[in-house]
């Protein structure tokens, strides 16, 4: 009887063949790539890595990202050109708020454990609008109509965990998203928890700033 190999079925969806997970850039190393790439967006120096013909074909024979981005829908924060980077350079996950939902995780232990990725950062963002809705709702505002609902319920931890901070609303409840989401990730999968307890998996939380440019870590 032939075996299945795991993740058989989202390789055949990725469309390209495979790298072995490779161990080679560290979750620390990966961050301060991606670190010295948003200094160099925030400077007007972006270098635009990995984005000539070469590189185009030679990772569509497969991909090797160094780094997972979960990161906001939001059209102003698209990961790649904030950190300064190239194709086949990041796996990112875009949800609005930054959330994490089932499918999500699960792409994200795709590229954990079959791509080699050692590095997931959560990043959220100034003035996020998706925060900004469930600090109202909490607030007594009418809940969103359709399915943007269940986007503004997941967020509605991170509003209980601001309630009663110091400063702004949203802006505590957009932090406190990003920690809420980053412990969902180091606790919530079974895929994860082995590359977590090697200490080969790191998971960072950020927030980027929409007018500065700057990416900043989130504690």
């Amino acid at each position: 009887m032939r075996t299945t190999k795991p993740f058989a079925i989202l390789s055949l969806l990725a469309c390209s063949a495979l790298a072995e997970p490779t161990t080679t850039t560290g979750g620390s190393a990966a961050w301060k790539k991606l670190l010295d790439g948003n200094a160099r967006f925030v400077a007007g120096k972006a270098e635009h890595p990995n984005q000539s013909v070469q590189r185009r074909t030679e990772v569509a024979a497969g991909q090797k990202p160094f780094a997972v981005v979960i990161a906001c829908a939001d059209s102003r924060t698209s990961p790649e050109l904030l950190f300064d980077q190239g194709l086949g350079d990041l796996f990112v996950v875009r949800l609005a708020g930054n959330i994490v939902d089932d499918a999500a995780l699960g792409s994200v232990e795709f590229a954990v454990a079959s791509l080699g990725a050692r590095l997931i950062v959560v990043l959220g963002h100034e003035k996020c609008g998706a925060v900004k809705a469930a600090v109202g709702v909490a607030a007594g505002d009418a809940p969103p109509p359709g399915h943007i609902a269940r986007i503004v319920e997941s967020i509605r931890p991170a509003v209980a965990a601001a309630k009663g901070m110091k400063g702004d609303a949203v802006e505590n409840a957009i932090d406190q998203n990003v920690r809420h989401v980053a412990g969902r990730v180091r606790t919530g999968s079974s895929v994860l928890a082995p590359f977590l307890k090697s200490g080969e998996l790191a998971v960072f939380g950020a927030r980027y700033d929409l007018d500065e440019g700057k990416v900043e870590t989130v504690k």
